[in-house]
């Protein structure tokens, strides 16, 4: 790297760089039918270096990667090869972050285990969930992971962050009486919480038995529409993405700065931040990929947008103060007590082909593969049908719950409340 970083600076052309080095290890499970068949350990680093060449009135760049194998002479052409790929880029002018260093941990309780025994408490939350007869773990691959990040820059930026995540790899099996059914299970985690884990391959293990019971409804069903963390995720990221300062940059925005997204709120009020770090997000970090220290914003307060956030170049393109970009989206809880969601009828959507939210259409809606439809005594599985509603309409009487779930990238409330949705 000290090669690299005096070929670069020797160079007459170019202007500025950045270098952008990931360290990953690893410690992987797999298990096939319960049985652990292999433990692997991977030790990879990648090294990226973004080259920025000022022409005229123009900032154009350049990647390329550096390998154990690159020598002084291959890195000369790369460099002189970015160079020349940066002249024909026509990015308006920007300042990269400066003079900025410092060594940070993400906080996570990964780092209070050794390696094996957090593998094998995982392993274990994993295949003691199960307790759906005639159903079993087919596959499990567990993966441990440890992220050594540095940023450097031109400009005396010079940063390294630790930070950890997990997944689990499944797949849940149900044998019936003239059939099997398999699902695909992925679950990402940031710190480990036993009951969480287990909550999640549990609530897995009963959706494959109730894919394998699931009917085609043959009966008209008019109730409330009750979203989890995944599908709420998605809702709540499509209005982030909207006042992302790329999206603002670009036209491609339809709320502004002071726009209401509730128009006229019924429900609960939402509210929306996001964050550089999130207890067990799986997306926290102590800076982002150009090494702009992250803290957080308030995007949306009282059903109104009221910020934008993004990147160091975007942000300065619109004049704004840039935030980093800010992976953590944390929605306000909201007002539905547990025992809310115990009396019927309505319909719990348990997994989508996909929810689809569409601003300027004003549609939210998608094919439902499994839901449960709680008609106030009994629970049925039911799949084939979707669901579909006016956006707006939806929103202004959304009700979220006052309990709260860390799933992935998301941290908000557990389940939400739809009305004024159709069902088909």
């Amino acid at each position: 790297m000290k090669k690299t970083i005096e070929l670069l600076g020797l160079h007459p052309q170019v202007s500025d760089y950045k270098i952008n080095i990931h360290a990953k290890e690893s410690g992987e499970l797999f298990f096939v039918k319960g049985k652990l068949e292999t433990v692997r350990c991977t030790d990879t680093c990648d090294k990226e270096v973004t080259v920025y060449v000022d022409h005229d009135e123009f900032k154009g760049e350049s990647q390329f990667f550096i390998y154990p194998s690159t020598t002084e002479d291959q890195l000369r052409e790369l460099i002189d090869e970015a160079v020349k790929k940066a002249l024909l880029i026509n990015n308006k002018k920007f300042e990269l972050p400066a003079e900025e260093q410092g060594s940070y941990a993400v906080e996570s309780n990964f780092k209070e285990y050794e390696p094996a025994e957090l593998a094998a408490k995982v392993a274990g939350a994993v295949f003691g969930a199960n307790t759906v007869e005639n159903a079993s773990l087919n596959s499990v691959e567990i993966f441990i992971n440890k992220h050594t990040e540095t940023v450097l820059n031109s400009r005396g930026v010079d940063k390294t962050q630790v930070r950890y995540d997990a997944m689990v790899e499944a797949i849940p099996t149900y044998n019936g009486a003239d059939q099997s059914v398999e699902l695909y299970e992925q679950y990402n985690f940031g710190s480990l919480k036993v009951s969480d884990l287990e909550k999640e391959i549990a609530g897995k293990m009963a959706e494959v038995k109730a894919r394998y019971e699931a009917v085609t409804p043959d009966f008209a069903i008019d109730c409330p529409i009750i979203l989890n963390p995944l599908e709420l995720n998605q809702l709540f990221m499509d209005i982030v993405f909207d006042l992302h300062y790329s999206s603002v940059y670009s036209q491609s925005n339809l709320f502004k700065k002071g726009d209401m997204i509730q128009k006229a709120p019924e429900g609960d009020v939402i509210g929306i931040t996001m964050a550089g770090e999130a207890e067990g997000n799986i997306r926290s970090a102590k800076f982002d990929q150009d090494g702009m220290s992250l803290g957080s914003i308030r995007l949306v307060d009282g059903g109104k947008a009221v910020n934008y956030y993004g990147s160091n170049r975007y942000g300065q393109y619109l004049g704004e103060t840039p935030t980093g970009e800010l992976r953590c989206l944390c929605v306000d809880a909201g007002t539905l007590e547990d025992e809310a969601f115990a009396a019927g009828p309505y319909l719990e959507v348990i997994s989508m082909s996909g929810l689809q939210v569409d601003f300027y259409s004003d549609y939210i809606g998608g094919e439902i593969r499994l839901a449960y439809y709680h008609d106030g005594s009994r629970v049925i599985p039911v799949t084939g049908i979707s669901i579909s509603g006016k956006l707006s309409e939806v929103l202004n009487g959304i009700r979220l719950s006052k309990k709260t779930a860390t799933y992935g990238g998301y941290m908000g409330p557990e389940k939400a409340v739809l009305n004024q949705m159709k069902v088909f």
